[in-house]
């Protein structure tokens, strides 16, 4: 591992994080003898990054299976809202004040 002064770290940049790339780290030593490191940042990857997979299945399958999923899902959701025991869905009476509660065991009396 090459060791530069400040100086010449100073003056030939380009080739210092040339080197530093190359070899994994570079040392740069101070005139009061401090010693620092320079080393390359490891790019940062995305967690949605991932390999492809192969599944040898045609476009409108796909398609098919992703807008099934989608459609269960959001019923599953939009039931288990409406069927909650904290979440009550109110019916508007003709005045203010006289709606009928409707929760999951059905309208109350």
């Amino acid at each position: 591992m090459k060791t530069y002064t400040y100086s010449e770290a100073r003056q030939q940049l380009a080739a210092l994080l040339d080197r530093a790339r190359r070899e994994g780290r570079v040392q740069i030593r101070r005139r009061d003898g401090q010693l620092f490191v320079l080393l390359p940042a490891k790019p940062d990857r995305s967690p949605l990054d991932v390999p492809g997979v192969r599944a040898r299945l045609p476009r409108g399958e796909i398609l098919k299976w992703l807008r099934t999923a989608r459609e269960s899902s959001g019923t599953r959701l939009l039931d288990r809202a409406l069927f909650n025991k904290r979440i009550q869905r109110t019916r508007v009476g003709s005045q203010p004040g006289q709606g009928k509660r409707v929760t999951r065991g059905g309208p109350r009396r």
